[in-house]
């Protein structure tokens, strides 16, 4: 069963056309990757994804439900560079909370905690994504069984995760490895069905990246999830993943599974290096 397909999305900005007629899909209890250079369009195509931008062309599907669509409009439509014009014709927009709310969780290669919170404030929050309570509720604290449950799951969460320890610690105080944990965690307290992750190793050493593999593998299975990430770690990439996925200049140039991709003679070129002579 498909959970994420992309049909012939294309994002441009301008005349630069970042993501050019990307298509592919993810499959449910899959790690898939999305590997390329730097600038090779993987996480503008994250960010269409999670709705942060309306792809310029194409559509996506999230459980063979459309929940995002577009096609070049006005201007654009003069100056579109990428393919497919006038295959799409409708325009559906679903905010970034909607697609939360949908199953739709993600991290970011940049660390974007709440800096200044504990670690469990910062998951105590997310679990308020799928609360049911309004301001009024809030004020007069009718909502107390719900705020008890979200509580619960915050610290059950922290105890799977491993980060228990130091729920009272702010999270700007943890080291690394754990701050990145910590943003997996709050992720996963939304309770997405799928998971984007925007180079999880990004800043690690070899033990914290062999730690992060492992802790990936897990929560896969602990929680039943179907994962689609960026990294640039191949080590990682080739142990964990499924299928993956090569872009080069916003064009995908190949897929296959991890061996595949290693003797995939143009992605070797273009990404993972030739020897020199």
């Amino acid at each position: 069963m498909s959970v994420l397909r992309l049909n012939d999305i294309t994002m441009q900005f301008g005349g630069v056309v970042a993501v050019n007629n990307l298509s592919l899909n993810v499959e449910k209890g899959e790690i898939v990757a999305l590997i390329g250079p730097n600038g090779a369009g993987k996480t503008t195509a994250f960010n269409v994804i999670t709705g942060v931008y309306s792809p310029t062309n194409g559509e996506i599907s999230f459980n063979d439900s459309c929940i995002i669509s577009n096609f070049p409009k006005g201007n654009m439509k003069k100056n579109y560079r990428g393919e497919n014009l006038g295959k799409y014709t409708k325009t559906i927009e679903y905010t970034p909370d909607k697609i939360t709310k949908l199953g739709i969780a993600r991290t970011f290669q940049n660390i974007r905690l709440f800096k200044n919170l504990t670690v469990f404030e910062n998951v105590l929050i997310a679990t308020h994504m799928r609360s049911k309570a309004n301001l009024v509720s809030a004020i007069f604290r009718l909502n107390y069984k719900e705020e008890k449950k979200n509580r619960e799951e915050a610290l059950k969460l922290l105890e799977i995760v491993g980060l228990s320890n130091v729920k009272n610690e702010i999270a700007s105080s943890l080291p690394y490895g754990k701050q990145r944990r910590l943003e997996i965690a709050r992720a996963l307290a939304t309770k997405p069905e799928l998971l984007l992750l925007d180079e999880p190793a990004a800043g690690m050493n070899p033990q914290e990246t062999n730690e992060l593999t492992k802790f990936i593998k897990d929560i896969k299975e602990k929680f039943n999830l179907t994962v689609f990430m960026i990294e640039h770690h191949m080590d990682l990439v080739m142990e964990i993943s499924d299928r993956i996925y090569v872009l080069d200049f916003g064009k995908l140039i190949a897929s296959g599974t991890p061996k595949e991709i290693q003797n995939n003679k143009r992605v070797i070129e273009a990404y993972l290096g030739v020897e020199n002579e």
